[in-house]
């Protein structure tokens, strides 16, 4: 008995020390205990300050994307297949309600090859509808399923660039999901909870990225109308005008016609980086990148059999640089004129991390000050002090010395709490706060649940000694049975709530495991130590 009692003392006092080390670690000095507590404990947005964004991915332009791939790959396909076509276009949707009305324009097939080419298209290209306008010219939309599935695809793709890219920031605790009800899928929730630089970051995330390297057709034009006057107001099928913000020896900056229908994309990326333009002696900044092998091979193809003709690099609906092609091109380019490193490496940043499927709107944009959160932190901390002065007063009132038990058992619970969050690396929110205060009342809520079977088998005559045995024995059942449910409801909670919630249900999950150790495991070690001395036992504080 002595042995087992030293042995479950031994293991009481380890976790103890453990939890310890997890909180504050081994500080030197006051200042580096501070420093451990900042550092273990991880504050969410409510708490430490930071900005809430809402953002609104613009499906639109992930479905013109799709269009437009689909005509590079019908044009090579039909290349191979020998069907002669006139040429290839789309419409352009505006809004998100109209991504599904995407549509590819297919003119000038040639009589002799229609049936084969409805096969190709039915063979390559299930996702799409091929609807016939008149013996040569056809009309293809994306089936409604494909429009889902797209829709999907393209929040996901977002969700997961957007996080490479926070991360990569170095943001603490980010939260960055879904938002919104099931038919606002559109919709992205970010959270940065202690940001430094918030327009800085903002400006990262909706930095669309979306890089294409495409022919240029005519410019530089002075203006965009000089250019629409020079086509009578009406553009070429497949041209559009951008500006070139940093025209060379333009000032105000000068307008190019190109396709849109690009060469290559910031989806053939692999890898982009930031360097000094070495034409320059280091003076300006670039930001180099590399293609993937399809890419890089696309790209050769068309460089080889285009030598002479003109290239622009876009970025985001700009033109960033326009060269002539002098030789073949294979896996690499530059994009300079840049302003500074930091641009340089921003961009290098959001190439790397991946080009966002679409755009990015901001529909909700608020800033939670630091002091907002310390006042926050304080008032936390002052109801949870209240409380558990409280709880310690009238278990010491009503349960008399067994009271002190319960109230070892309640602060053990409180350590064991803090430090699974600290070894988990959980974020405390003011609703995790509001589970800590509801995980004090439940852990004395043991307590009497096992005091309360004591005083009965001490009414039913048994020893005290038998009296202890019997109350945690048959207290235990219903302890696990008020536990499993209550976590049951937890998981439903983390399952369909929103980060707070979730954060709520986090922390009284973990409570309540905490509860179970300190309530039944270490509240009888304490019973058991108290009765060790070998001499008989009569009576109880109770």
């Amino acid at each position: 008995m002595q042995r087992n009692l030293v042995i479950k003392t031994a293991v009481i006092v380890a976790t103890v020390l453990l939890c310890v080390f997890g909180i504050i670690g081994l500080p030197k000095s006051g200042a580096e205990l501070e420093k451990n507590l900042a550092h273990n404990i991880h504050l969410g947005l409510d708490l430490k300050g930071g900005s809430h964004l809402v953002l609104q991915v613009q499906v639109q332009d992930a479905a013109k994307g799709e269009a437009d791939q689909l005509i590079e790959l019908m044009k090579e396909d039909a290349r191979k297949a020998n069907i002669s076509v006139g040429g290839y276009d789309r419409n352009d949707p505006k809004t998100i309600q109209e991504a599904g009305d995407i549509q590819v324009n297919v003119h000038g097939v040639d009589a002799t090859k229609t049936t084969a080419f409805r096969s190709l298209v039915a063979e390559r290209y299930p996702d799409w509808i091929l609807t016939p306008v008149n013996g040569n010219d056809y009309r293809i939309t994306l089936k409604p399923s494909a429009v889902i599935e797209l829709k999907r695809r393209t929040v996901q793709q977002a969700l997961q660039t957007i996080d490479r890219r926070i991360n990569a920031l170095g943001v603490t605790e980010p939260t960055i999901q879904e938002h919104g009800a099931p038919e606002q899928v559109s919709e992205i929730l970010v959270e940065m909870p202690g940001v430094d630089d918030p327009a800085r970051v903002k400006d990262i995330i909706g930095a669309t990225a979306q890089l294409k390297i495409t022919s240029v057709t005519e410019g530089p034009f002075t203006s965009l109308e000089t250019a629409l006057s020079s086509k009578g107001g009406i553009l070429p099928i497949n041209t559009e005008v951008l500006p070139y913000p940093r025209g060379e020896g333009n000032p105000g900056g000068s307008w190019y016609m190109v396709s849109r229908t690009p060469v290559v994309t910031g989806q053939d990326v692999r890898s982009a980086r930031a360097a000094s333009d070495p034409d320059s002696g280091g003076a300006r900044w670039e930001t180099g990148f590399t293609l993937s092998q399809e890419g890089g091979r696309r790209f050769q193809r068309y460089t080889e059999s285009n030598i002479g003709n003109r290239l622009a690099v876009v970025l985001d609906n700009q033109i960033r640089s326009v060269a002539t092609i002098q030789g073949a091109i294979s896996d690499s380019g530059r994009i300079n004129g840049l302003a500074g490193q930091q641009e340089a490496s921003d961009l290098a940043l959001v190439l790397q991390t991946g080009a966002l499927p679409a755009g990015i709107k901001y529909l909700q944009e608020r800033t939670v000050g630091p002091s907002l959160g310390a006042d926050s932190i304080k008032q936390g901390i002052a109801a949870g002090i209240a409380g558990l002065a409280a709880v310690i007063i009238v278990m010491l009132i009503y349960y008399k010395k067994s009271g002190l038990n319960a109230v070892l058992a309640l602060l053990l619970n409180t350590i064991l709490l803090m430090a699974a969050l600290c070894y988990f690396q959980a974020t405390l929110t003011l609703p995790g706060i509001a589970g800590i205060i509801l995980t004090i009342g439940m852990a004395v809520d043991s307590n009497v649940l096992i005091f309360e079977r004591i005083r009965e088998e001490l009414r039913a005559g048994k020893t005290v000694l038998a009296a202890v045995d019997a109350g945690f024995g048959k207290a235990w059942w219903t302890i696990v049975d008020t536990h499993v449910t209550t976590i049951v409801s937890c998981l439903f909670l983390f399952l369909f709530g929103t980060g707070p919630v979730r954060g709520f249900a986090v922390t009284l999950v973990i409570g309540l495991l905490a509860n179970v150790f300190t309530a039944v495991f270490v509240s009888k070690v304490i019973f058991d130590f108290e009765f060790a001395g070998g001499k008989p036992v009569k009576t109880m504080s109770i």
